[in-house]
C-alpha cells in the first residue's frame, strides 16, 4: 500500500470515527439551530405585533422585538454548544462576567437607554410638543433610546441625554389643548376703573382666538405705588398662545390711548420739610 493510499485510509477511518462519535450531535445541533432561528423570528414578530396593538412607540417596539430575538438566539447557541459536550454552565458564567464588565463600563449609556425606554413607554411628551426640561425650552424633534432632540424657538439644535430628561422636571406646554394667557395692565389712579375694565373685555371679545369658556377674568389685583393694576386672564387654544398675548397687549394699549386711559410711569411723591416752611 502506497503512502497516498495509507493517508486516504487513515482519513476515512477518522471521518467514520468522527461521524460515529459526533454524527448525532451534529444533526441535533443543526436541528436546534434551524428551529431556534425560526422560533426567534416568529416570537420577535409576535412581540412586535403585540406592542403595535398596544400603541407602543415604534422605536420601543423594535428595541423589545430585537432584544427578544437576540436573547433566544443566545440560548440557541448555548444549546448547540451543549450538543458537543461544552460545559455551558461555565460558558454562561463567562458571558455573565463579560456582561457585568461591559455594563460597568457603559453604565452611563445603559442609564440613558433605560431612561429612553421609560420616556417612550410613559410618553411625558411627543414629537412636536413644546417643552421645558430643566430650564431648557424647545420643540421636541426626535425621541430616541439614547437622547432627545430639541429645537429652540430660534432654531438651535439641543441634544439632551435621556438620563437627564427622565431625572428632571418636564413642563409640557402642548399637553393640554388650551392654555391661559395672563396680563397685567396698570392704569392711573385718576382713571375710571370700570371704563378700563370694559375696554379690556371688548378687546378680548373682538379677538376670535380668545375662548368664551372658561370665561375671561378682569379684576383689580393690586394698588401699586403709581398705578391700579388690572389682572387679565384669557383662555385660548395652545397654538394661539403667543399670538394672542402679543396682539391683545397691543390692542389694549392702543384702545387705552384712544379712550384717554393712561398707563402711568413709576413715580414717587417726595415731601420736603423745608418747602413746607
Amino acid at each position: 500500500m502506497t503512502e497516498a493510499e495509507t493517508a486516504v485510509s487513515e482519513a476515512m477511518d477518522y471521518l467514520i470515527a468522527f461521524a460515529m462519535d459526533y454524527g448525532l450531535s451534529v444533526i441535533g445541533a443543526i436541528i436546534i439551530l434551524v428551529v431556534g432561528w425560526m422560533a426567534a423570528g416568529w416570537i420577535s414578530a409576535g412581540v412586535r405585533r403585540w406592542l403595535e396593538r398596544l400603541n407602543v412607540e415604534t422605536t420601543l417596539r423594535l428595541f423589545f422585538a430585537n432584544a427578544v430575538r437576540y436573547l433566544i438566539l443566545g440560548f440557541v447557541v448555548i444549546a448547540v454548544l451543549g450538543q458537543f459536550g461544552v460545559q455551558t454552565a461555565s460558558l454562561i458564567a463567562v458571558f455573565g462576567a463579560i456582561g457585568l464588565a461591559i455594563g460597568l463600563a457603559l453604565q452611563g449609556t445603559l442609564g440613558n437607554i433605560a431612561s429612553g425606554v421609560m420616556i417612550l413607554l410613559f410618553r411625558p411628551f411627543k414629537v412636536g410638543d413644546f417643552v421645558d426640561i430643566a430650564g431648557t425650552s424647545g420643540t421636541v424633534k426626535a425621541v430616541g433610546l439614547f437622547s432627545t432632540e430639541l429645537a429652540t424657538p430660534d432654531n438651535v439644535q439641543i441634544i439632551v441625554p435621556n438620563g437627564a430628561v427622565w431625572g428632571a422636571v418636564v413642563r409640557n406646554f402642548s399637553y393640554h389643548p388650551t392654555r391661559r394667557v395672563d396680563f397685567v395692565f396698570g392704569i392711573a389712579y385718576e382713571d375710571n376703573i370700570g371704563q378700563a375694565m370694559q375696554v379690556i373685555h371688548e378687546e378680548i371679545k373682538a379677538d376670535s382666538r380668545s375662548l368664551a369658556d372658561p370665561e375671561p377674568l378682569v379684576v383689580v389685583s393690586n394698588l401699586g405705588d403709581s398705578s391700579v393694576d388690572l389682572t387679565v386672564r384669557v383662555w385660548c387654544n395652545a397654538g394661539d398662545y403667543w399670538g394672542l398675548k402679543f396682539d391683545l397687549t397691543r390692542a389694549v394699549k392702543e384702545r387705552f390711548d384712544r379712550d384717554g386711559i393712561s398707563i402711568p410711569y413709576p413715580q414717587q411723591v417726595v415731601h420736603r420739610p423745608d418747602a413746607a416752611a
